[in-house]
């Protein structure tokens, strides 16, 4: 499959165009106490539909390296008290901070949640010290996903077209058939 990959960027916080939440109950906090549980929740959750794998074989002590990390956070956006999507923020060289991952629970798509949480994420990456956020996204990740990355302010500066062997389409739930964590 013939696979594009945008890269985004955002050089100031003026760039930002900030979305407003929906009506409904949101709370969004930092998991400020590196989980591997609850990342893997989050991510199989959010990813399941978007061919998100490359996690998927990761050991618990693996994830618990990744996240015990000070430049990388993690806020999750509850809505009634149930996770309804998170953006993962990794502060790198240069002032670069990276939206490594962001994404919502399918049940929450369509809710004026994205816009708003990608917003305040992009906030806390300003916050962060940034004097650049980037991020990238492909073809194959969900169709409103580059429109609300450049509706936010994001500029594509980069794309990218590679072919890439995909696994057969699989159930969204099949990431939930692996019990236990993969081996090392």
């Amino acid at each position: 499959m013939e696979i594009t990959t945008w890269y985004l960027e955002m050089l100031g916080l003026e760039q930002l165009r900030f979305s407003p939440p929906g009506s409904y109950e949101l709370r969004i906090e930092q998991a400020k106490i590196p989980s591997p549980e609850f990342s893997r929740f989050l991510y199989t959750s959010v990813g399941a539909g978007w061919y998100w794998l490359d996690r998927l074989s990761w050991s618990y002590d693996r994830w618990m390296a990744y996240l015990d990390r000070p430049e990388l956070e993690t806020w999750v956006a509850y809505i009634a008290g149930t996770p309804a999507g998170y953006i993962e923020l990794e502060a790198q060289a240069e002032g670069n901070v990276e939206v490594a991952y962001f994404g919502l629970l399918r049940q929450f798509i369509g809710k004026r949640l994205g816009g708003h949480l990608l917003s305040v994420g992009v906030e806390r990456a300003w916050a962060m010290g940034a004097k650049r956020v980037w991020l990238h996204t492909c073809s194959l990740d969900a169709p409103q996903a580059l429109a609300n990355y450049q509706a936010r302010g994001f500029q594509i500066y980069k794309q990218e077209k590679h072919w890439e062997e995909l696994p057969e389409p699989q159930p969204e739930w099949s990431v939930y058939d692996q019990a236990g964590w993969p081996s090392k």
